[in-house]
């Protein structure tokens, strides 16, 4: 039986842990989303101005705290029932053998993307004045994006079949931020309205992992590898931990320390930044209107920077331990995975470079542009063209298409087709606001089909709600 070596290393992979942190990060910050674009067209929705800011409401409220715009949305290309299958009648994991290489492979992208999206609001209120309607709102944001490389999917199912593999550009960001915001619209004449909202933003936690390069060579006596990451973290109290192992032939082994977890002591304010939102409309004719907006046009300068790194690249050889490649055997691929995950971790052990002191990262702005028109016989229905473009290396873009009805003063309601980076999806918002009460509901992409676990089997899933009394 032909055996491979490949480094299995039994302590807790470093690039495992970041990774976990980052998730944790998001989860805790609980905490950003994008806006509702199945909103944009609907009379009544009062949160039209944190999409476009030249919008303003007929009315002015006051939000409940934290249900006034409750915003959770996941999306990605890469789905959880292509990871999790179901093999007669059990619940299993893309490494049993009863799925095929081809048909797991064949369902994923070079790049498999994962982005997590929260938005939580404290407090807004709208008002009129000022020559025109003002807004003040407070929130919590953050976003996690990942980035999986299809070549490390391909390891860890295909097993020592390939000789070498290139697992590159896997990279993975949080960012975590509270916002006070003042928006402003203003009509200039009748056919012309903008706006502007600027905001002061306190920073809570931002990380960013680049693993931009493993080369792995498998032999039959040992493996090499070719490496190149940096993590670049900015978390108040943040501190690497850091293990020693020895490395190297027998009896000429020496000494090798590197990054193996991580350690968070106390959270709190970490940076500052400020941002500038900008939009217009433009009544083109009585049925037909034209808007854009360009959102979140601002930075953060961060206090601190705990970088750990390759520090370039990093080359070396090993035949340290022995992994089977005998289907059968106890510590076959399919039967290890996490231990196969640790393994390669180390591929990127991380020195501890310290603090490198401020940094400044930019938000990933977002554009809008919207044209609408209404039906001249019935007043009650208008149809809309949205196409939202999330900008950045974590962006994504869609065009939308949506049908919105008002039949009464008190209901208004979209339906939408929408279609982009992430695939297809039917949207929709239902918004009830009687005298003294605005009540929403709204998706984005409809989930449809959950796993037990409660998540979407397509990877794709937003739902916006909000509770507000508008006088």
């Amino acid at each position: 039986m032909k055996k491979i070596n490949i480094n299995i290393h039994n302590a807790q992979s470093s690039v495992r842990t970041l990774l976990l942190g980052i998730v944790c990060l998001s989860a805790n910050a609980g905490i950003y989303a994008q806006n509702t674009q199945s909103g944009y067209f609907v009379d009544g929705y009062l949160y039209r101005h944190e999409i476009n800011p030249a919008i303003a409401n007929e009315q002015s409220y006051v939000a409940l705290p934290a249900i006034g715009n409750l915003n959770v949305a996941m999306r990605g290309n890469i789905a959880f029932d292509n990871i999790f299958r179901n093999v007669n009648g059990k619940t299993t994991t893309f490494l049993n053998p009863a799925i095929s290489t081809s048909d797991f492979m064949g369902n994923l992208s070079d790049v498999n993307k994962t982005r997590a999206d929260i938005r939580v609001n404290v407090l807004s209120v709208g008002f009129k004045g000022i020559g025109g309607y003002n807004t003040i709102g407070v929130n919590v944001r953050s976003n996690v994006g990942i980035d999986i490389p299809k070549s490390l999917f391909s390891l860890a199912k295909e097993g020592p079949q390939n000789q070498t593999y290139d697992i590159s550009d896997f990279s993975a960001a949080a960012n975590a931020y509270a916002e006070i915001a003042f928006g402003h619209s203003h009509k200039i004449n009748d056919k012309l309205r903008v706006g502007a909202t600027l905001k002061f933003l306190l920073g809570g936690a931002n990380v960013e992992a680049n693993f931009d390069k493993a080369q792995l060579t498998l032999g039959n006596n040992a493996y090499s590898a070719i490496t190149n990451a940096t993590v670049n973290a900015s978390v108040k109290g943040l501190t690497y931990k850091m293990e020693t192992t020895e490395r190297g032939p027998e009896g000429h082994k020496t000494p090798h320390t590197y990054v193996n977890d991580l350690d968070v002591d106390g959270t709190g304010l970490n940076g500052f930044g400020l941002a500038l939102d900008l939009g217009a409309q433009y009544k083109l004719t009585d049925d037909w209107e034209l808007s854009a907006s360009l959102l979140d046009l601002g930075f953060i300068g961060w206090n601190n920077n705990m970088q750990a790194s390759t520090n370039g690249d990093r080359q070396f050889t090993t035949d340290e331990y022995i992994f089977n490649a005998d289907d059968d055997a106890d510590n076959s691929f399919s039967k290890e995975f996490d231990r196969l995950g640790e393994g390669l971790a180390t591929l990127y052990e991380l020195q501890d470079n310290g603090d490198q002191g401020k940094r400044t990262t930019g938000l990933a702005a977002t554009f809008n542009l919207g044209a609408s028109y209404t039906l001249p016989t019935y007043k009650a229905l208008s149809f809309g063209l949205l196409n939202t473009t999330r900008m950045g290396k974590y962006g994504w873009t869609d065009f939308r298409l949506s049908a919105n009805w008002a039949p009464v003063k008190l209901f208004s309601a979209s339906v939408n087709f929408a279609a982009g980076t992430y695939g297809a999806s039917f949207g929709w918002m239902a918004n009830l606001h009687p005298n003294g009460i605005n009540l929403f509901l709204a998706m984005d992409h409809t989930m449809g089909q959950l796993a037990k676990q409660g998540l979407p089997l397509s990877g794709n899933a937003h739902f916006n709600m909000g509770l507000n009394i508008p006088f």
